[in-house]
């Protein structure tokens, strides 16, 4: 067996499993965050001014509807910005290599002696890469750039995401307004609600993200966080009822 089928063999034996679903949860982290947070904050800040549970119920409805739209806009946006960046840095990277061929080889060479390489060692590899265009470019985008091809799809993806994940975390403060007709009774049920699920949705984030030694950690400061935010509204409408 020549050392290319040994090379396929051992790739073959050894599967690597790495959590490849990165942007997918940041834009879940983003929706449900915020979704969990700012209805919260709402919801706690009319109940502070003696709003009634159906009064605070359509307000805390048409903040999600109006969060989800802007938040997976803002997605949206985000992802399409990133995806034109990269179409102009490759166009402006494709001329380069026509234009001026010998200085994007000698920083072909520049990168890899980075990693240690001497010039007999990589000059191989560099003019490997000049007889491929298209993989020098390739190579020129990833490490002279640090730039990945973005997914065509990952603009309506990131606007979905984040939109729908939005609304979830922003239904759950809100559901205790939908069953209890008291205000105060469902701004004491949207507390405990709200806290239980941000303690969990902090920890799972911690898990996610890889930080496993410190899931409890951004548990509790995930809860902190809304409740700072529901504290600050809540204080906010009665000091303004206050005023006379």
């Amino acid at each position: 067996m020549d050392e290319t089928g040994k090379q396929k063999l051992l790739l073959d034996d050894h599967k690597e499993r790495h959590f490849t679903a990165g942007e997918i949860v940041r834009d879940i982290i983003i929706g449900v965050s915020d979704g969990l947070t700012v209805p919260f904050a709402l919801a706690a800040g009319l109940s502070g001014a003696d709003a009634s549970s159906s009064i605070i119920l359509t307000a805390g409805i048409a903040e999600v509807a109006a969060g989800a739209i802007s938040m997976g806009l803002g997605g949206y946006l985000a992802a399409k910005s990133e995806a034109d960046h990269y179409t102009r840095e490759l166009k402006r990277e494709q001329e380069e290599i026509i234009t001026v061929p010998d200085i994007e080889a000698a920083e072909i060479g520049e990168i890899l002696a980075q990693y240690g390489l001497e010039p007999h060692e990589y000059a191989p590899v560099v003019n490997a890469l000049r007889r491929r265009p298209q993989a020098w470019l390739d190579f020129m985008m990833k490490f002279e750039l640090g730039l990945e091809k973005p997914d065509p799809r990952r603009a309506v993806e990131s606007a979905l995401t984040i939109g729908l994940a939005y609304v979830v975390g922003g239904l759950v403060p809100l559901l205790p307004y939908m069953l209890l007709p008291r205000a105060a009774d469902a701004l004491t049920a949207s507390v405990v609600l709200t806290l239980v699920a941000l303690l969990i949705f902090g920890y799972g984030k911690g898990r996610f993200t890889g930080n496993t030694d410190t899931p409890l950690k951004s548990a509790l400061q995930t809860a902190l966080i809304g409740a700072l935010a529901s504290a600050a509204a809540f204080a906010m409408a009665k000091a303004l009822q206050a005023i006379p």
